[in-house]
């Protein structure tokens, strides 16, 4: 499985907004990030999309975080680009493989990603900004 830059940048943009006290300028994010504004026009619209974040009210509007960053966590963020976690195809929903009925390596492979899947939902934004140690710990 590779992590898309959409969830990669998704993330990253995901951590401007919650660093700040107030709503930041998508001009800012795409500065600070080194993201065209472009490419962040796209991330940002899947995140508003997911129920991530939303535009603040006013005269210089920016972009909020919906929920506490406490409780965002990065299987959120890659939920808002892709519909599934899959470290192997025949994992997917969308595809049968002909050999699920009697393959001895699939539960090898759906154990793994449920390890996947289980330390995305366990890392939230605030643990991402709180540093390395805390995640080290999980």
């Amino acid at each position: 499985m590779k992590i898309s830059t959409r969830t990669r940048y998704g993330l990253r943009a995901m951590l401007e907004i919650a660093r700040g006290e107030s709503a930041i300028l998508q001009k800012d994010i795409a500065e600070n990030q080194g993201i065209s504004n472009k490419y962040l026009d796209q991330i940002v619209h899947s995140l508003k999309t997911a129920g991530l974040i939303s535009n603040a009210r006013g005269k210089k509007s920016g972009y909020v975080l919906t929920r506490d960053p406490g409780k965002i966590t990065l299987y959120d963020i890659h939920r808002a680009f892709d519909p599934e976690v899959c470290l192997v195809e025949c994992l997917s929903e969308n595809i049968k493989c002909e050999l699920s009925d009697t393959c001895q390596a699939q539960p090898v492979w759906s154990g793994l990603n449920k390890i996947v899947i289980d330390y995305m939902r366990s890392v939230t934004l605030e643990s991402v900004l709180k540093g390395k140690e805390s995640l080290r710990n999980k």
